[in-house]
């Protein structure tokens, strides 16, 4: 895969928002799989505003898209980013997120949402 270079400033603004456990951890996560809001609040001891708010800012960052299916919103990671590259490498060290995402699919929270 060919790395592309990105500016100093783009870089650590990336950095920056990977630099917070709770949006390193969305975005392992979505490297899996994409995930509703609702699926987030099954393994994040947060509110559902809060873990709106961290994908707000990963989104405004270009680094996590949404689709709108119904009146629910799912999260995915943007593999057309530029710095998506980055993010794979940053990810190479970041602990996996199978546990989560198990606990995810055991709980099915998209049954009492809705989703």
């Amino acid at each position: 895969m060919l790395k592309s270079v990105v500016d100093i400033e783009r870089s650590a603004n990336i950095l920056k928002l990977l630099g917070d456990k709770t949006r390193l951890s969305i975005v392992a996560m979505l490297k899996q799989r994409e995930c509703c809001v609702c699926e987030f609040l099954e393994v994040f001891e947060m509110s559902q505003p809060s873990i709106s708010q961290h994908l707000r800012k990963l989104k405004d960052a270009g680094m996590v898209k949404e689709e709108r299916r119904g009146q629910w919103i799912y999260y995915s990671l943007n593999q057309q980013i530029e710095v998506y590259g980055m993010i794979q490498d940053i990810l190479e060290h970041v602990p996996d997120q199978t546990e989560k995402i198990k606990m995810i699919e055991k709980n099915n929270p998209t049954l009492r949402c809705g989703c």
